[in-house]
């Protein structure tokens, strides 16, 4: 590996996270809070460490390649949950030990969304907005973003590129060169979270809160200035709102381009996943919906309104709350976290396996059936009318095979610490699938578990992130052989 020039993209980019702690200091004096100084520290800090490894390696020119990509990725989301954490851990509002803060800094860049803290609604602005933040970055992906200035700094990136964006089509690019690629995926993604801001402001949230509600919810985050989520708002359009676009961001953001681009809107429904992605929808809705109503939970309106915005809210894995849906009947809370495993599409900012990984899994039981009564038949599998390699397809299977060992592995780890199993369970389906509202004991928040049990979810959380494979391949023998 090239260790010079990996140094110093960690480097740089930890200084441009560093940047990024500046911005609720403007918060704190638009409030007149004094919590300016521990971001000047954290920056100061941040920007410090991020200058030690960018000034011994400044003139090093040089290609990444794909194991350089890979580590870069990785440890530089292990670098920036660990100096995420610094403001929380300044703060006297927060009063956060290391543990609980690490997981709040890695809940909010792998726009998980579970949360340690309680009282939202008495914290600082600047700390709320902070914590919005967070998400907003994890959600495009800060290495993603950063890859925009890589060739001006003699670097290319598509490795990065390719080890960061979800999904199994890696190897698909917007554009030609990477870093447009990185302009059109930010552009769509800084322009949906400005529409949706002044959506909410029209609708009467106030600047605040809409703003940081529209990072969280382009994001597929979750996180909220308030205790009572969502439904602090108590507004059914608020709702609306949220739960279109929450459905837009979880869809592929390169089929929002392709659409942008070519002025047709009918490449949404041309585009197998999305039509997948939609039916989904409706039937969880369908089941939701009518399971609240003939269960005598809610009358007509409030089973359509609470359990749309529920359904959506979990199966895009943004993790929004208008009520405490843990309590409703038995069968609706598992089927919800259930839904979270299929996630959202590849390519957006959405968390668990993928429809884009289920279509083909799908596709591909289908050919197993008729391979039963026709052995010898050449059988495809198509995507968007293009053939699905055969190594995708095992890429796939390997995938969600790991996937479910690594989830049964969480399981046990947290009954071990004491859990019970439907804690343990949604906990573990809450980190993996980057959910976060759980059931039993995380119903609420993550704050009454044990330290142990943070440290396996926030693993849970960046493996989720990462989608497993970015961060498990550090971990093999080959990986660090020449």
């Amino acid at each position: 590996m090239h260790i010079a020039v990996i140094s110093r993209v960690l480097g740089m980019l930890l200084m441009i996270f560093s940047l990024t702690m500046l911005s609720p200091i403007l918060v704190a004096s638009i409030y007149e809070e004094n919590t300016t100084p521990m971001f000047l520290l954290a920056f100061a800090i941040t920007q410090f460490v991020g200058l030690a490894f960018w000034l011994p390696s400044r003139g090093r020119m040089g290609e990444l390649r794909t194991r350089d990509g890979f580590f870069v990725t990785v440890f530089f989301w292990l670098v920036l949950s660990s100096f995420g954490t610094l403001p929380l851990i300044f703060s006297e509002a927060t009063n956060l030990s290391f543990v609980d803060a690490l997981f709040e800094s890695v809940s909010g860049l792998t726009t998980t969304g579970a949360t340690v803290l309680s009282g939202l609604d008495e914290l600082p602005k600047s700390i709320l907005y902070y914590r919005q933040q967070l998400q907003w970055l994890g959600g495009i992906g800060i290495v993603v973003i950063a890859v925009a200035i890589l060739p001006m700094l003699g670097i290319g990136g598509m490795q990065i590129y390719r080890a960061e964006t979800p999904g199994p089509m890696k190897d698909a690019k917007l554009t030609p060169r990477i870093a447009e690629t990185a302009n059109v995926l930010f552009k769509i993604y800084l322009t949906l979270t400005i529409v949706c801001a002044l959506a909410y402001w029209w609708a009467g949230m106030s600047g605040f809160d809409a703003i940081g509600h529209s990072f969280s919810t382009v994001a597929i985050g979750g996180f909220s200035t308030h205790d009572a989520s969502i439904g602090f708002f108590d507004s059914d359009l608020i709702m609306a709102i949220c739960t279109f676009f929450m459905v837009i961001s979880g869809l592929n953001f390169a089929l929002h381009y392709h659409v942008w681009h070519n002025r047709r809107l009918n490449f949404y429904w041309a585009d197998p996943e999305a039509r997948m992605y939609i039916y989904l929808l409706l039937f969880g809705m369908f089941i939701t919906c009518s399971y609240l109503y003939f269960s005598g939970t809610y009358g007509w309106k409030d089973s359509f309104s609470l359990g749309v915005f529920q359904l959506v809210s979990m199966l895009t894995t943004t993790g929004f709350t208008t009520t405490e849906f843990n309590s409703w009947p038995t069968f609706l809370p598992f089927f919800l976290i259930f839904l979270s495993f299929f996630g959202a599409c590849v390519g957006s900012t959405g968390g668990g396996i993928k429809i884009g990984r289920m279509l083909i899994m799908a596709q591909q039981g289908i050919r197993e059936l008729y391979r039963l009564v026709h052995p010898n038949a050449l059988l495809p599998i198509k995507i968007r009318n293009q053939r699905v390699p055969e190594r995708v397809v095992d890429a796939i299977w390997a995938f969600f095979g790991v996937y479910l060992a690594i989830f049964y592995l969480m399981v046990l780890l947290l009954l071990a610490s004491g859990l019970d199993y439907v804690t343990a369970w949604s906990a573990t389906a809450a980190a993996l699938n980057n959910l976060g509202p759980g059931l039993g004991g995380v119903a609420t928040n993550y704050a009454d578990i044990s330290s142990f049990a943070k440290i396996v979810l926030s693993w849970g959380m960046l493996l989720g992130r990462l989608e497993i494979f970015s961060l498990l391949v550090l971990f093999t023998p080959t990986f660090w052989r020449n």
